[in-house]
């Protein structure tokens, strides 16, 4: 395989995708909501996780293989894909913790900053190589 990183991150999100979706579609049927929330906290923590991750997932799979394609360093890439998969994971069971109003559940909050983190030195890598190596 040319991009074994980005694969095998591109391959997890699309389990975590499946996963999302599933949940949501559950929901529906429990609550039998064909379209938006009804209102459901359940159906909406489910929905927002599928969602928040279908917008986050792409671009950092994108982001994964234009470094891997640019040789970037294997270890510290894959610890990055390891670091966004994770804090995806930990957006996704927060989401479904209970959780007092107006104030996120932790694992949700960390899945937050982990996320952010990972997307901005994805950012940052990406950026300098195109600065140095076509500089």
């Amino acid at each position: 395989m040319t991009l074994p990183v980005t694969a095998l991150t591109a391959a997890i999100c699309a389990i975590m995708l499946l996963a999302t979706a599933i949940a949501t579609v559950r929901a529906r049927f429990r609550t039998q909501a064909s379209f938006g929330d009804a209102g459901d906290a359940g159906l909406i923590s489910a929905s927002r996780a599928h969602g928040n991750l279908a917008e986050h997932a792409p671009l950092f799979v994108i982001l994964i293989g234009l470094l891997e394609m640019a040789n970037a360093s294997h270890w510290p890439l894959t610890a990055l894909a390891v670091l966004f998969l994770t804090a995806r994971a930990a957006h996704i069971i927060g989401l479904h913790q209970p959780h007092g109003p107006g104030k996120p559940p932790q694992l949700r909050a960390l899945g937050v900053i982990g996320t952010w983190i990972a997307y901005a030195v994805a950012i940052g890598w990406t950026l300098f190589l195109v600065v140095t190596v076509n500089g």
